[in-house]
């Protein structure tokens, strides 16, 4: 697999990611399971795109932002 994300891109992926599982977990509490199944996927996915540096999606549009300028290849 290329490595697609980096820089600011992986940071902001990492921090949403936390905040989504955050998030997940309080609507889990309060018996919101739908809410909480949705972010807690959408949390996941973020964390793994930062953690694996790669992004299906950014693949398919041709976006890799490895460097710090992002460029569309």
């Amino acid at each position: 697999m290329h490595r697609n994300v980096g820089g600011l891109d992986r940071i902001v992926r990492g921090v949403l990611g936390i905040w989504l599982l955050v998030v997940a977990f309080a609507a889990y509490h309060d018996d919101e399971r739908e809410r909480a199944a949705i972010a807690g996927v959408a949390g996941l996915g973020l964390l793994q795109n930062a953690l694996t540096r790669f992004c299906g999606g950014n693949y398919l549009l041709g976006i890799d932002t490895t460097d710090d300028s992002c460029r569309l290849e």
